[in-house]
Parts: C-alpha cells; sequence; structure tokens
C-alpha cells in the first residue's frame, strides 16, 4: 500500500484511484499518452470543479484560506508559475483543512485538495469532481442529495473542454464504482 493510500485510509477518505495507473493519464515525458496540454486542462477543469463547491467550506469556515489557496495553487502550475509540488503540498494543506469537519464543509474542502494534486497525479481530476459532487449531496436538503448530485454532475460535464471531454467521460465510466458512483447522471 502507498503512503498516500495509508494517509488516505488514516483520514477515513477513500482511496479513489484505481490499482494500475491508466497509461492515458500518464505524460508522454514519463510514457504514457498524455499531452502537457491536456494535463493543465483537467488541473483547470478539477478546480472549476472544487472552486463551484468551495462556498460550503468557506461558509463554515470563513477564516481558513487553505482549500482556496490549493485552488490558486493549481492555477498557478497551470499557468507554469509554480513547481509542482508546491501545488500538491497546496493539496494536502486543503485536505488538513477537512479533517475536523463534516458532511458538505467536508467534501468541499477535500474536492479542494484533490485539484492541485493533479499536477502530480493527473487521475486526481476526477477526485476533485467527485468530492464536489459529494458536497452538493451533503448540502442538499432533505431527501434531495440524489437529484442535486446528478445536477452537480451534469453541471461539471458541461464544464469539460472538448478536447479532454472523452478521456475524462471514459475515466468516470471505469472509476465509478471506486468514486461512490457519484458519476451517474
Amino acid at each position: 500500500m502507498s503512503g498516500a493510500a495509508r494517509r488516505a485510509i488514516m483520514m477515513g477518505t477513500a482511496v479513489i484511484l484505481p490499482k494500475d495507473r491508466d497509461h492515458r493519464f500518464v505524460t508522454i515525458r514519463r510514457g504514457g499518452t498524455l499531452t502537457d496540454a491536456n494535463h493543465r486542462l483537467l488541473a483547470l477543469w478539477a478546480a472549476t470543479c472544487a472552486e463551484h463547491v468551495l462556498p460550503l467550506f468557506e461558509t463554515a469556515r470563513p477564516s481558513d484560506p487553505r482549500p482556496r489557496q490549493a485552488i490558486e495553487q493549481i492555477r498557478a502550475w497551470v499557468r507554469g508559475e509554480i513547481r509542482m509540488s508546491q501545488s500538491r503540498a497546496a493539496g494536502g494543506h486543503a485536505m488538513a483543512a477537512a479533517r475536523e469537519l463534516s458532511g458538505a464543509a467536508r467534501h468541499a474542502a477535500y474536492a479542494a485538495g484533490q485539484a492541485p494534486v493533479v499536477a502530480h497525479v493527473a487521475a486526481h481530476d476526477l477526485g476533485a469532481a467527485a468530492y464536489a459532487i459529494k458536497a452538493a449531496r451533503a448540502a442538499a436538503p432533505e431527501g434531495e442529495g440524489e437529484s442535486c448530485g446528478r445536477l452537480e454532475c451534469r453541471w461539471q460535464r458541461e464544464q469539460l473542454p472538448e478536447a479532454i471531454r472523452e478521456l475524462v467521460l471514459d475515466d468516470q465510466r471505469v472509476r465509478n464504482d471506486i468514486c461512490w458512483s457519484v458519476f451517474d447522471c
């Protein structure tokens, strides 16, 4: 088990990455098929998904800037302003902000924590999206969680750039079971 998987289990979060890495989410320079341009698009989409539910965290913890800073860091990485390690570290800080929370605020912080980690492992894009859907479900009025989750999923899909649309939709199909089946929308 990887160190990240151990930490995820200790933090009470599910491991949302497949056991075997999908070569479509590994950059060309590391032996996969993912272009740098599409890697950046995945990162921006993840940031968009996380930012959409960020108010659910900020309402609960208005003085904690870590999740917002994490989203800002992945965008800075996309622009070439920071290194991957800086973006990845910001993701850890955002996830730490979730520890003492529950419900929508916790899931929103986890979404924000997943987004900057896309700089390191592109497949974390679905983590940001899945946690954002979980946040929308948790914030919904009683009995409306599933429908609010489906609306969030559809909204996310509308934000997908055409260049990565089929890749993400296929990955959602493949990893839906390990992502709490949130992509059934």
